[in-house]
């Protein structure tokens, strides 16, 4: 298996779009726009992941700065983590968080977020629950967690 960075990969761009739509339900010409301008502007944010096996995609993750929720300050946040449950329970998903998290702190972003409704699946990945927060019109709070890749001591 080989962890893919998009920005790096424009041939994949379409065929990922339609995967994460297939997953998420987010129309796929959003997807398609975000790695376009993952591709084109070069910054850490946004940034796309798949994870493949030959020419199938188990995997996949991406790094926006808001993953529509109430705490915009709260950037940036891993979105759309997903494995294909075929291939659950073999650590893709704990090495492409890794690997999202060394990408970004090679960015020079040490601190990510994210959102979910899983209460002990990223402490595993060394994640730390951070705080509730709601997501863009919903009125259930949901769980925020954050990555931190160096401390310094005024944050302990």
């Amino acid at each position: 298996m080989e962890i893919i960075h998009l920005r790096e990969r424009a041939d994949l761009e379409g065929k990922m779009a339609e995967w994460f739509h297939s997953k998420w339900k987010i129309p796929a010409e959003a997807y398609l726009e975000s790695m376009e301008e993952c591709r084109k502007k070069k910054d850490a944010v946004p940034q796309w992941y798949a994870v493949m096996e030959g020419s199938t995609i188990v995997g996949g993750a991406g790094v926006i700065e808001n993953d529509f929720h109430d705490r915009k300050d709260l950037r940036p946040n891993v979105c759309a983590l997903y494995v294909e449950e075929e291939f659950r329970n073999q650590g893709i998903a704990g090495k492409l968080l890794a690997h999202v998290c060394s990408d970004m702190e090679h960015f020079g972003i040490p601190v990510l977020y994210l959102i979910t409704d899983h209460t002990s699946f990223y402490e595993r990945y060394g994640w730390e629950f951070y705080c509730m927060v709601h997501e863009d019109g919903a009125e259930t709070p949901v769980r925020m967690y954050r990555h931190r890749q160096a401390f310094d001591s005024s944050s302990r």
